[in-house]
């Protein structure tokens, strides 16, 4: 069997383990180090070395063990609830305001956490069964509360930024100052979508009582200050430190972890259980993605040297397309590999695939990525393998069956896709920002990027360097 032959073996072999239920980092590691092996004999094991240091040593990823840890913290210190009823005393007079205001608390709360499934359980216990008795359809509760608890790997700092600039080798930074506008708008179109279902179909949202409503102003104003007003301070000081250039996303990370332990407690939520439960979490998390890394690079590394990559290189390049049929492919491709992957295994395995095809159909890495953060929005959404929505059903109502919870998530999802699609034509939403702030200039920060398999593979001596 020739060498390329033998790469595309490994690749077909890895999604059927995949399929099968094996761990995914252990997984690469294995078939990378087996097919390494017969492709190169024992400088696989020197690859290893190499590259589990290159990961473990990489600055880029600092960040995302203080951005876990920080999201953790906020997660445990019941600010989640505060911030709910404050938004929903201030939504009081808007069509749909029990799911505005869940929509609002999971975007800011996301920015926080970037952790999904902490968000969607979080909100899960607390907007759905609110949502439920206020008289809201079930659909409609569902379908909001898996929609918002997404937002965080859209919305900076996502953590699925931070992993895409680390495997691109593009700035992280410049990466949320193009996402911020569209995980805005993106969080806009939810609420809009929300206003407008509840002003057609009010017995789907129906309106909260008279009493819910009329809340006199300083009370209102007196729990948004308390609630949300604290953390959103914290947020927009860490994402105005970053945008602005005045701390790097490590630094920012640090003290945003120390801005949430002061949140904690100054909201008398903070305890040593409570900190080393976060600390425990943050660890296990941290470690899940590193191993992820050296895996995919592993597999990567030698899926580059036996000439797979050329060979989809070659490929794709064969077929009639141009910039845009090539990015409604590698969307189409994402999206289906969002249903028995995480975005984690699509950003690490799959991606670096796509990367050196960028230039050769004129399409910024900067972009591509953003539009990835946008399509990932509907690997959590879509059926059979919605996350999300298992989420929800863990800790919903006994009555609330899948299937609605299905049903629910649909219209959201063809909100992502409309919105993808003007992002696509309308692409200043996304370099608007970075060219207002850093010149409009896609640059990799020195030291911080992992680099992705060269178009023709790797060599023998580039695969040991």
């Amino acid at each position: 069997m020739s060498d390329p032959a033998l790469g595309l073996t490994m690749l077909a072999l890895f999604l059927g383990f995949i399929l099968l239920g094996f761990p995914i980092a252990f997984t690469l590691m294995a078939m990378g180090l087996f097919f390494g092996y017969l492709g190169m004999g024992d400088r696989i094991f020197d690859l290893l070395v190499q590259r589990t240091y290159a990961v473990m040593s990489n600055d880029v990823l600092i960040s995302v063990p203080l951005f876990v840890f920080m999201g953790y913290v906020i997660e445990r210190a019941n600010i989640l609830e505060r911030l709910f009823r404050s938004l929903q005393m201030a939504a009081g007079g808007l069509p749909g305001s029990l799911a505005i205001a869940t929509l609002a608390t999971c975007a800011l709360f996301a920015t926080a956490t970037g952790i999904v499934g902490a968000v969607v359980t979080l909100m899960g216990l607390l907007a759905f069964p609110a949502m439920l008795k206020a008289g809201y359809d079930v659909r409609l509760a569902a379908g909001v509360t898996c929609a918002g608890g997404c937002l965080g790997i859209l919305i900076p700092p996502s953590i699925m930024l931070i992993l895409y600039g680390a495997t691109a080798g593009v700035s992280v930074v410049q990466l949320y100052a193009a996402a911020f506008i569209p995980g805005v708008t993106l969080a806009l179109c939810y609420m809009l979508y929300v206003i407008i279902l509840a002003m057609l179909k009010p017995q789907l949202a129906p309106p909260l009582p008279r009493e819910q409503r009329n809340i006199p102003f300083a009370k209102v104003a007196w729990a948004l200050v308390s609630s949300f007003v604290p953390l959103a301070l914290l947020i927009a000081s860490v994402l105005g430190a970053i945008l602005l250039g005045l701390a790097t996303p490590s630094e920012a990370a640090a003290m945003g972890s120390l801005g949430s332990i002061i949140l904690a407690i100054v909201y008398r939520a903070f305890t040593w259980a409570k900190l080393r439960e976060s600390v425990f979490l943050t660890a296990r998390t941290s470690a899940m993605v590193c191993w992820l890394f050296v895996g995919s690079y592993i597999f990567s590394s030698v899926f580059g040297y036996l000439g797979g990559q050329s060979v989809v290189e070659e490929f794709v390049k064969s077929l009639p397309l141009n910039s845009f049929t090539f990015m409604i492919l590698a969307q189409a491709i994402i999206f289906v590999l969002g249903w028995p992957l995480e975005w984690t295994e699509i950003i690490v395995i799959f991606v670096p695939i796509f990367l050196p095809l960028l230039d050769d159909f004129g399409v910024s890495p900067l972009f591509f990525g953003v539009m990835i953060a946008l399509n990932l929005q509907t690997s959590f959404l879509s059926p059979p393998v919605a996350m999300a929505t298992f989420y929800l059903k863990g800790v919903a109502p006994k009555h609330v069956r899948l299937e609605d919870i299905f049903a629910g998530v649909m219209p959201f999802i063809y909100i992502v896709v409309a919105t993808m699609v003007v992002m696509y034509f309308v692409p200043e939403l996304v370099t608007w920002l970075p060219e207002k702030l850093y010149g409009g200039t896609v640059a990799a920060e020195p030291g911080l990027s992992l680099e992705a398999p060269p178009a023709g593979g790797f060599t023998e001596e580039e695969t040991l360097r």
